[in-house]
């Protein structure tokens, strides 16, 4: 009988937690929208690893770096250490005239992660189908003046649409809305930091 209760509480212990990819980068995703954020896209030098601007301030890149920090994996670093070694394969020196990575700015750059993701993780297809995004895809678009923007794909389906709702910042702070076909998308990804790799990429 004990031995049954404890098969028992052990697998009510792992459905619970929930640990897998999609949920806990889901929930890391809706924490932020619970934060005050001001909408500040200066170049501001931080430390590195780890290093962040001060909690209060952010854009749309770091809805995402935040987010997969609150999961163990540092964009800062990984992008930083790809950049190093594959400089050319990212877009720094024909977009900003770079030479050489900053490690103080290149993850808040919606290109930059673009391509780390591509490099990294998997590159999904873009469709006009709300089906074909999933919870804990990344999803960039094109705004109006050429400005690049990215978000997360939540577990939360609008109740009209019946599209998967966005967790981004697109200037009021982190916020959950019904945009996925708001503006044109660029670019759909899943990059899944390797602790989770039993779940696959």
């Amino acid at each position: 009988m004990r031995r049954n209760i404890f098969i028992v509480l052990i697998f009510v212990s792992c459905f619970a937690s929930g640990a897998t990819f999609e949920t806990d980068f889901v929930s890391a995703a809706h924490e932020r929208t619970k934060k005050s954020i001001k909408y500040d896209g200066r170049y501001i030098s931080i430390p590195y690893p780890g290093g962040d601007v001060p909690e209060n301030l952010g854009v749309c890149t770091d809805v995402v770096v935040r987010s997969y920090r609150r999961l163990g994996a540092d964009l800062q670093v990984l992008v930083h250490e790809d950049m190093r070694s594959h400089f050319s394969s990212y877009p720094s020196k024909r977009i900003w005239g770079l030479n050489k990575p900053d490690k103080n700015i290149d993850h808040r750059r919606v290109p930059n992660l673009q391509t780390f993701f591509k490099r990294n993780g998997r590159e999904l297809a873009v469709s006009d189908s709300a089906n074909d995004y999933k919870p804990g895809d990344i999803v960039t678009w094109m705004l109006p003046g050429n400005l690049p923007h990215i978000g997360i794909v939540t577990d939360s389906i609008h109740s009209e649409s019946g599209n998967p709702m966005i967790v981004h910042n697109i200037g009021r702070g982190p916020e959950l809305e019904d945009m996925l076909f708001k503006f044109k998308i660029t670019g759909h990804y899943k990059y899944v930091p390797k602790k989770y790799s039993n779940h696959g990429k």
